[in-house]
């Protein structure tokens, strides 16, 4: 999944593709690089933000979900609003990527189970202005799980069909450095629950963290989290991801066929071991 922001104020491209011409050029960039899908979002989702008015959002979104979509590339829309999810498969749109799992809009599942498009429910508590005070664990892992398992009770209930219901563990959000990571190493938890699973670390704070320089402390840029990101990808691919939402598509998409690669020979080997 590569990442088409149209905001002015994302942590990682703010402002870059505002224009709707450079956005749809940089999407279609992403596709030649080996993007399947291209998540398009006008809402940024960094810890603090302010969220823009439903007009805004819009009229940031539409024009690029409806020229690329007009290119036969298949397009999401990266929303917490029913409105901006029902507009933008309107103009073409064929997945609703909300980060909010349904929370912050009561009408979002029930217009997503209309519309009949695949959904990916986050997990999710609360919005950027304020989630990083959410961040308080006993178990992440297990609470993150039983927390997203209702999310899809939920969207089942409101008539998603199991088939085109994805999930994502929201790395990141209401997430501390520490509890990104014990995320990463029992993904396959989350994968247990049997839904496809979106994982999205593009450029994620955390890896800056652990990327400082270590003669002044600062954490590495962001636009210089490309390889750690990959790496991300390729644990979560090994773990049974369904899909990475990432900048840098052209590597993370070698990293990743890489250890598809490995994983079909490692499942190989494994069925010629004699049994003892």
């Amino acid at each position: 999944m590569g990442i088409v922001n149209v905001t002015p104020d994302s942590f990682s491209d703010g402002g870059r593709w505002s224009d709707p011409r450079r956005a749809v050029a940089h999407g279609l960039a992403l596709i030649d690089e080996g993007a399947d899908i291209l998540d398009v979002g006008g809402e940024s989702t960094r810890p603090g933000a302010v969220r823009p008015p439903v007009e805004e959002e819009l009229r940031r979104v539409l024009p690029v979900v409806r020229e690329l979509a007009a290119t036969g590339v298949p397009v999401s829309v990266d929303t917490m609003r029913a409105e901006v999810a029902a507009r933008a498969v309107e103009a073409g749109a064929t997945l609703v990527n909300d980060v909010s799992g349904g929370l912050a809009d009561p009408a979002m599942l029930p217009l997503v189970a209309q519309a009949g498009t695949p959904y990916v429910a986050m997990h999710w508590r609360g919005h950027s202005a304020g989630m990083q005070a959410n961040a308080v664990y006993g178990d992440v892992v297990a609470e993150v799980v039983d927390e997203l398992r209702l999310r899809a009770e939920a969207a089942l209930h409101a008539g998603i069909p199991p088939d085109r219901l994805i999930l994502d563990p929201g790395l990141g959000f209401a997430k501390r450095a520490d509890h990104n990571w014990q995320l990463l190493a029992r993904l396959g938890e989350v994968v247990a629950l049997g839904q496809p699973v979106l994982v999205g670390a593009a450029r994620k704070s955390f890896l800056g963290h652990l990327l400082a320089d270590p003669s002044t402390g600062l954490p590495r840029p962001a636009p210089l989290r490309d390889a750690a990101t990959s790496a991300v990808s390729v644990l979560a691919a090994a773990q049974g991801a369904w899909c990475v939402r990432v900048h840098d598509v052209a590597s993370t998409s070698d990293a990743v066929r890489v250890t598809a690669r490995w994983g079909l020979e490692a499942a190989a080997a494994a069925m010629r071991m004699p049994l003892l």
